[in-house]
């Protein structure tokens, strides 16, 4: 498998930050980690050679980057105004910085698709639902996409346009709806197990019902955890069944 890491100083977060890239062509799957983890995450994982012969055989190209969670929502000694800011920094570092690099890294003519595993699976999907017009659709694994869940009762706009079940319901822009609407890959993916909360993902696909934007719901078995074996499962799965 070609496997190369890069990286380069970032206006928007000030910091120098990391990005593995893994493969030669193919779609561009762009991970973002869990909780406060780096992006080495899903490799040390197992989860990177869980998908590797759909990676060897072009069918994906994967990018995996930093998490700043660290920095902002998990950081308890950050006001929850400051964590909001640095959030609105990482949704900048990836938008106007990574976005671009993968684009000039791939096809332009590729789809890039957002994914990730738990708090990563938030933040794949809110970069989508806010950029369709860069992203165009996401894979998202036993996440809660209720931002205000991680904030411990802290509240501004900075929480709201960052937690997909607030600013979704109130999303009226015909343009903005229908680059979600013409989506072929929203994908909503949980399992029913220990620690799983299924009725996080209904919750969003309920909203996206009611804007009339086609996606998938799929809830697994009572036997499938909130763990990385789960995660090791679900993504070749979706690889091969749904790309």
């Amino acid at each position: 498998m070609r496997r190369e890491v890069t990286g380069w100083y970032s206006p928007a977060l000030n910091e120098h930050m990391d990005i593995a890239v893994y493969g030669h062509y193919g779609f561009a799957l762009l991970l973002i980690p869990t909780a406060a983890s780096n992006y080495l995450e899903y490799e040390q994982s197992g989860l990177i050679d869980s998908i590797a012969s759909f990676i060897n055989a072009g069918k994906v190209k994967v990018y995996t980057i930093n998490s700043i969670n660290s920095e902002s929502w998990l950081n308890p000694y950050m006001h929850g105004y400051e964590k909001g800011v640095r959030h609105q920094l990482f949704n900048d570092y990836v938008i106007k910085e990574v976005i671009p690099f993968i684009r000039n890294d791939s096809s332009p003519s590729n789809e890039i698709i957002t994914g990730g595993a738990s708090f990563g699976a938030l933040h794949a999907a809110n970069l989508f639902f806010r950029h369709p017009d860069f992203i165009n659709g996401v894979i998202a694994m036993s996440g809660c996409y209720d931002l205000s869940v991680y904030t411990n009762g802290y509240y501004d706009d900075n929480v709201y346009f960052n937690s997909p079940v607030h600013y979704l319901p109130q999303l009226k822009a015909e343009w903005h709806l229908s680059m979600l609407r013409d989506s072929r890959h929203i994908h909503f993916v949980t399992g029913s197990g220990a620690y799983e909360v299924p009725d996080y993902s209904r919750h969003i696909s309920a909203i996206l019902n009611s804007k009339n934007v086609v996606h998938e719901l799929d809830i697994w078995g009572h036997d499938i955890p909130h763990e990385w074996w789960t995660w090791k499962r679900m993504l070749p799965y979706y690889l091969e069944t749904r790309f």
